[in-house]
């Protein structure tokens, strides 16, 4: 637990973000990114960076968000699904196949840590096969990063039960969303508190010097994804490389305008805008 980050539901000291300071501050921190990501291909280096957390956390809106202005030949998004049962029997060569190139980044969406929480928390492995890959999976992380020069950064996306809820509420009633509730996320609420004492496990024995889990709270997503995207940024020197400072951002009338439904809303009135930004996170 010594190596693990807490970053909290505040985004360099504020709790709460217009749409407009939302996209106006991803879109410097995304013009940063197209920089790392061209250093790492300049230099032939290569990263992954692993997406964890409950159902509903948000990491697929998170990778999106990262990920939607870079170079689209030097980056791939992983998301396995139900794993087959040769993969599930070679838990450890199935994710090195996935492994960036060099000059690539890789986001998983869900990776190799779903055998440490959900599939011990759901009893879709054996107990040796979860204490197999607890043993194993600091020394096949080591291995790629000292000895391969892997960039590797892992996230997990914190969210409450209620928060849980009500996402998976939103979306089995919203007509373009309902196919991402499935049974099997809504029988995890079931195992909310075994699925926790998994998570513990897994923070306090692979949470490593170089492989450190950072903890983002995701309970408001713009600033969860505004949290993943500095982290990364800060972790590396790469060239142009321009450090942004806290702004004294105020709310005003003019910020109150944001997309909801794929719908553009400017001018809003405090109340008009609180709903839907309320509304917009559940999402």
């Amino acid at each position: 637990m010594d190596h693990l980050i807490y970053l909290n539901s505040e985004y360099k000291g504020i709790k709460k973000l217009s749409e407009k300071q939302f996209r106006k501050e991803k879109f410097l921190l995304q013009k940063e990114f197209l920089k790392l990501q061209e250093w790492l291909l300049e230099n032939n280096k290569k990263m992954a960076i692993v997406f964890e957390g409950r159902d509903a956390a948000g990491k697929g809106s998170t990778i999106k968000k990262i990920s939607e202005n870079l170079m689209t030949r030097y980056y791939n998004i992983v998301e396995l699904g139900p794993p087959t049962k040769k993969q599930n029997n070679s838990w450890f060569s199935t994710y090195k196949k996935l492994m960036p190139n060099k000059g690539e980044i890789v986001f998983f969406d869900r990776s190799w840590y779903s055998r440490a929480i959900i599939q011990p928390s759901m009893g879709y492995c054996s107990p040796a096969q979860y204490k197999y890959f607890m043993n194993k999976v600091v020394d096949w992380e080591r291995q790629m990063v000292d000895e391969e020069g892997l960039y590797l950064i892992k996230f997990y996306l914190s969210i409450n039960k209620p928060t849980q809820i009500t996402r998976f509420n939103v979306r089995k009633n919203h007509q373009l969303k309902y196919w991402k509730l499935s049974e099997n996320d809504v029988e995890s609420i079931k195992k909310w508190d075994v699925y926790s004492s998994y998570k513990e496990r897994m923070f306090n024995k692979t949470s490593w010097g170089h492989a450190p889990w950072v903890v983002i709270n995701s309970t408001n997503k713009m600033i969860a994804q505004l949290n993943c995207l500095r982290y990364v940024l800060d972790q590396f020197d790469y060239y142009g490389k321009v450090e942004l400072k806290r702004k004294s951002w105020t709310t005003s009338n003019q910020d109150r305008d944001l997309v909801f439904m794929d719908v553009y809303f400017e001018n809003l009135t405090e109340e008009q805008y609180q709903l839907l930004s309320k509304l917009k996170q559940f999402l």
